[in-house]
């Protein structure tokens, strides 16, 4: 699975600004890079020290300039990848960077897919499969808790909690293989249904106690969906451009302005929302509306927060029973806008429904520091730590639900009083599904899987 080729990619965003890096790794990134570069010293790229840098002037293949620079070398194995690693730090012109690339593919390299330095770490062992899918976590964190979380995964946190139950089911083998090879032997302990169950059952709790934590930290990954509905003119985007701080939606006192899904990520004191201002829910003959509106009910059904605005100045009417009757079972808080005039609305007619109401001026603010308090008091979750190690994607969800599966059969089968061979199938299963999740045992089709979501450059 390890490449023979030499890749090369900017490291650095795509655009404009003071200084670029390019990274290079391989066998030849040396060679490579001295093709390319032209050192002040007399020294030569391909005989320059790990960890050491020189300045000098970054060169096309015909020996034209492009840019001055700083080249720092890093020597197998002691690299990000374990590779030769040469990289090249520029200017960072998007025009510049590209020729840079161009003269680097030139002289032999080739353009590296998405996330393959990362892949080349872990296939060369620098990291695990879970410490790998970390680094994208802590280039996505949002805040200082999301970070915390990232780095804790980096270090291991999961990977060594995934292991201790990996360790305990291969116990388990262990006991069923010696039992069934040496059963007349006094010094091994007796393997019967009773006492395997019993240690399976605290495999099984430690299995769903860390299945359990994979919605907050998909939360922590990407943020909690929220999305903001409500009859027209209620003020859904005055309180979306409050939330994000820009004037994202149009704000007008003619009904219906927002005919499409606008979205944007907000941080709200400890919480990231991924908001969705929607298209107010209402009968509409406009096509265009009417396409609005259905983006909207969509939304709805896959967002993880519905903020349900109400006009404080308007008793609820048969509009607002519609989009009342129309939310699913998921958390709401209800929003009773416009409390700077004059109050029509029974706020205890909402309260009868939502576990959550809050009242705002959204137009003025007010209201905000409440509405704050209620979503971190639904989705901060103090008593997670970060090095609990918790499952931050749907791969190792999978693998862990697999694992618990086989689990659950095992324990059916001692039931049933199926032979202990079969049980042993169903446990080396279990710890099959947990050695792909820390990438010990795994397929190229998987890592191609998870490697293919990163940034091309890391």
């Amino acid at each position: 699975m390890i490449s023979s080729t030499t890749i090369a990619a900017l490291a650095t965003p795509h655009a404009a600004g003071g200084i670029a890096v390019i990274r290079i790794s391989g066998s030849r990134a040396l060679s490579i890079a001295a093709a390319c570069f032209s050192p002040i010293s007399t020294k030569s790229p391909e005989t320059m020290r790990g960890y050491t840098c020189a300045y000098g002037t970054i060169l096309d293949m015909s020996g034209a300039e492009i840019d001055d620079g700083i080249l720092t070398v890093f020597r197998a194995p002691h690299s990000y990848t374990g590779e030769d690693v040469a990289e090249l730090s520029c200017h960072g012109g998007i025009y510049v960077t590209e020729r840079i690339l161009d003269a680097l593919y030139a002289a032999g390299a080739v353009p590296a897919e998405p996330g393959e330095f990362t892949k080349r770490a872990f296939l060369a062992g620098k990291m695990t499969l879970t410490q790998a899918e970390a680094v994208m976590d802590v280039i996505g964190a949002a805040g200082e808790r999301e970070l915390a979380f990232a780095h804790a995964q980096q270090k291991g946190a999961l990977f060594h909690r995934v292991h201790r139950i990996q360790q305990q089911i291969v116990r388990c083998l262990g006991d069923l293989a010696a039992w069934a090879d040496y059963p007349e032997e006094e010094d091994i302990p007796p393997v019967t249904p009773d006492s395997l169950r019993m240690e399976l059952d605290p495999i099984q709790d430690q299995l769903e106690q860390t299945l359990d934590t994979y919605q907050y930290g998909r939360i922590l990954q990407s943020g909690v969906s929220a999305v903001i509905v409500g009859k027209p003119n209620v003020g859904k985007s005055t309180l979306f451009n409050l939330l994000s701080g820009s004037d994202r939606s149009i704000v007008t006192e003619i009904a219906g302005t927002t005919r499409d899904v606008v979205e944007e990520h907000i941080r709200l004191g400890n919480v990231t929302l991924r908001l969705s201002d929607t298209a107010g829910i209402r009968e509409t003959e406009d096509v265009i509306e009417k396409i609005g509106v259905e983006l909207a009910q969509k939304r709805l059904s896959e967002a993880d927060l519905i903020l349900a605005v109400f006009d404080a100045t308007r008793a609820l009417d048969d509009a607002d029973m519609q989009i009342l009757g129309q939310l699913p079972e998921k958390p709401v808080i209800a929003i009773v806008n416009k409390s700077d005039q004059e109050n029509v609305l029974d706020v205890d007619q909402l309260r009868q429904r939502f576990a959550h109401v809050v009242v705002m001026a959204a137009k003025d603010g007010v209201g905000l520091e409440s509405l704050r308090q209620k979503v971190e008091g639904m989705f901060y979750q103090a008593q997670v730590t970060p090095e609990m190690g918790i499952v931050a994607n749907a791969r190792q969800k999978q693998c862990l639900e697999r694992a618990k599966e086989q689990i659950l059969e095992a324990k059916a089968a001692l039931a049933q009083g199926e032979m202990l061979d079969a049980v042993t199938v169903l446990l080396e299963e279990a710890a099959d599904a947990l050695l792909t999740l820390t990438g010990e045992r795994v397929s190229e089709a998987v890592v191609e899987d998870v490697f293919s979501r990163f940034c091309v450059g890391k």
